[in-house]
């Protein structure tokens, strides 16, 4: 039975029909009496802007526009969707709507990254919500989780496996023993991964979500351009191999940690022992472990993208903007989860004064005492050695590699350790270095 809505519909704009506009213009459809008894409202699509229809998409007689900006200027209209992703166009897009007094739902995480603490103070003055949980993992409410659920916590540090192309790919290196350049050619046949997969595979993706994930556990502004990022496209079966026969996968991560000196924000190739529930999620799957000091660890895992799964939390945001539509703005949940005047100016750390654990592996020659040479050269800088494989001749070169996992340490003296390393006489070529994360 419907409760009777006295209230008139809420009226939407959906701009850009592609995957996650076409999903959310069915989601909505499908599902429109349960979001309205949830919402307390109906809620109706008064317009779609799309360049080209949507063949998965029965829009029936919703008026459509090629034009995103009349959709923004629509008086009609009082939420704006904005589903067309990029940084220019969607910029303008989202200010002009702002401007008009309108809510705005995002699932475009490098629009928010990026420009977020612009975006959120014109809001403000505005008294309107940009709601953005789809532009991190997708289906899984995570930024829900940590800004409202996790709410009591002091957020310790936060991991997460925040890209799915790039995720696949090292999963069908590790399954299946096939190199980085034939599975990104796959991923790119399977729709997974762009023409241009830069921002999948060199981590921007992954930085974008993780600057948004950690100014909503620490309460900093979003400082995208001091996330560190390295990708994955240096990874090798032979890493993939070592690390698993220490008892390690190597998942390409998204880590903020918090510390007495500042806040780390960096994304690249890490070892997870193979025994944690992270290090098993595979394919195109997401997670995000949070660590907060009352809760203890928790795990968030689902479909970091895809049609409806991303249109899952589109709508999620659409009925939390319809339940606080008529709520004093004073009384809603911040955008970054702390009152805008109460972020902290707590630095982000530079790469070189973080702290991480060490996988290296070094090719060396076989002469006897390499390894003591080594070993001095992590013992000099009070670098602990945790443990050392040290494997057969190689038929090929001749060279013998040596692998070894340190204790956490200083990135800086990391980095020192393995210039001394490298010049070393019997070590050939580069040391190949890889962090590695407990996440206990």
């Amino acid at each position: 039975m419907m409760g009777s809505f006295s209230v008139k519909p809420v009226k939407v704009g959906i701009c850009g029909l592609g995957t996650v506009g076409g999903g959310t213009f069915n989601v909505l459809k499908r599902n429109a009496e349960e979001i309205a008894r949830r919402a307390g409202r109906g809620i109706e699509v008064a317009q779609i802007a799309a360049r080209r229809p949507n063949p998965k998409c029965e829009t029936g007689s919703t008026p459509i526009t090629a034009d995103i900006f009349d959709v923004a200027n629509n008086p009609e209209i009082d939420v704006v969707i904005e589903l067309i992703g990029g940084y220019t166009l969607a910029h303008e897009l989202v200010l002009k709507a702002i401007e008009n007094g309108k809510h705005v739902v995002t699932a475009n995480k490098a629009l928010i990254a990026v420009h977020g603490n612009e975006i959120f103070a014109k809001a403000r003055e505005k008294g309107v919500i940009v709601a953005f949980e789809a532009a991190v993992a997708g289906g899984i409410p995570v930024i829900k989780a940590i800004r409202e659920g996790l709410a009591a916590n002091r957020i310790n540090w936060l991991a997460g496996i925040i890209n799915g192309t790039g995720n696949f790919i090292l999963t069908e290196m590790r399954e299946k023993g096939r190199a980085f350049a034939d599975v990104l050619k796959e991923a790119q046949a399977l729709g997974y991964a762009e023409a241009d997969p830069t921002f999948d595979v060199e981590g921007i993706d992954a930085a974008h979500k993780l600057t948004i994930l950690a100014s909503i556990a620490f309460g900093i502004p979003l400082q995208f351009d001091k996330a560190y990022t390295e990708g994955i496209t240096q990874l090798t079966t032979a890493d993939v191999n070592y690390a698993e026969a220490l008892g390690y996968r190597i998942k390409h991560l998204g880590v903020a940690r918090r510390t007495d000196k500042g806040i780390e924000l960096r994304v690249h190739p890490t070892l997870i022992p193979a025994d944690r529930l992270i290090a098993n999620v595979n394919g195109v799957m997401n997670a995000v472990m949070v660590n907060g000091d009352a809760a203890g660890s928790t795990l968030f895992y689902g479909a970091g993208a895809g049609m409806e799964p991303t249109a899952s939390s589109v709508v999620a945001d659409l009925v939390d903007v319809v339940r606080a539509m008529t709520a004093d703005p004073e009384n809603r949940v911040p955008h970054l989860a702390f009152q805008p005047d109460s972020l902290s100016d707590h630095p982000i750390l530079p790469i070189e004064a973080c702290e991480s654990a060490y996988y290296l592996r070094i090719q060396a020659k076989d002469h006897p005492g390499v390894l003591a040479q080594v070993a001095t050269i992590l013992s000099e800088r009070g670098i602990n050695i945790e443990s050392i494989m040290q494997m057969e001749v190689e038929e090929h070169d001749g060279l013998v590699p040596m692998i070894l996992v340190t204790h956490r340490v200083l990135e800086s003296r990391i980095i020192e350790a393995i210039t001394a390393m490298e010049a070393l006489d019997d070590v050939v070529g580069n040391v190949v270095r890889i962090r590695v994360e407990q996440l206990n």
